[in-house]
């Protein structure tokens, strides 16, 4: 999930992206304290959109102060925190740790195992308190690990499965907006994965490794199929959000649904066409 959902901060207000910041920053805090700088380093964007996305819906009561951290050592930071805050860090850690165990089995890099060690008991702190919850991620994740061994060629059911790990992270409580919540989650999930194997395919072939594109890859348009594809995903995604009653920081949570997720799409296809034009003209 790292690095896609994020703002496009272009076309942010400076008002907004400070409000933005201000909760990547309450991340952070509730990551440190509940884990540690260790906890500090999976810090990312990404969970700072579901933050928001809870806060907007829930509208839970909230702190907001100045912080003074090693990154801003001479101005305090604006901090914004509240429940959603500790359970993104949570969720945060949990992403981290699968994200390590991949790259382990991927690349055999020995600095994402030892971070996985090195959060072992954190890891069984978040079992216990999301017992359920992530008792069924971890399934699912075992289920996405087995069938990229077998070789799976089905983008459609290799997203669907993470997208019911995002959908799963994303359904916070058993309520009224559960199933919207949950739908929401399953589609940016299923986005998220189409998008991370069509960044990393070139990649993928060189060092031999699983990617469920690799039957597409070099076909006539590729770069529309797969753009087809995360359209269809992300229009779903959004068209659930829209059914939600936020109200709070709404503009901030549309500029990253409906253009910041598309950065990474719109950065690789034009490195590739760089890459290309290059190659022709030696």
């Amino acid at each position: 999930m790292f690095g896609y959902v994020i703002v496009n901060k272009s076309e942010l207000k400076f008002r907004e992206f400070d409000v933005y910041h201000s909760y990547y920053c309450g991340l952070c805090r509730s990551l440190k304290e509940r884990y540690g700088g260790k906890g500090q380093i999976s810090l990312s964007y990404d969970m700072t959109f579901l933050v928001m996305l809870l806060t907007g819906l829930y509208e839970p009561e909230e702190g907001v102060n100045r912080v003074h951290c090693a990154a801003h050592p001479f101005r305090g930071q604006p901090v914004r925190r509240n429940e959603f805050s500790d359970y993104g860090a949570d969720m945060n850690v949990l992403f981290a740790c699968y994200k390590c165990r991949d790259d382990w089995t991927d690349d055999r890099k020995l600095t994402r195992l030892a971070y996985e060690k090195l959060m072992s008991g954190s890891l069984k702190r978040i079992g216990l308190a999301y017992e359920k919850k992530v008792r069924r991620i971890d399934s699912l994740m075992k289920q996405i690990s087995r069938r990229e061994r077998e070789g799976a060629e089905d983008i459609d059911l290799m997203a669907g499965l993470f997208g019911e790990v995002l959908g799963e992270i994303f359904a916070v409580r058993e309520d009224q907006w559960e199933s919207c919540l949950r739908s929401l989650g399953y589609y940016l999930g299923k986005y998220i994965y189409v998008l991370d194997a069509y960044e990393d395919i070139e990649k993928d072939l060189k060092k031999g490794r699983y990617n469920p594109l690799k039957a597409r890859y070099g076909g006539p348009d590729f770069d529309g199929e797969i753009r087809t594809i995360l359209t269809m995903m992300i229009t779903e995604c959004c068209r659930e959000f829209e059914r939600l009653p936020i109200l709070d920081h709404v503009e901030i949570l549309r500029n990253i649904l409906y253009s910041g997720v598309w950065y990474r799409y719109e950065y690789t296809k034009e490195k590739r066409k760089a890459e290309e034009k290059g190659r022709i003209n030696e």
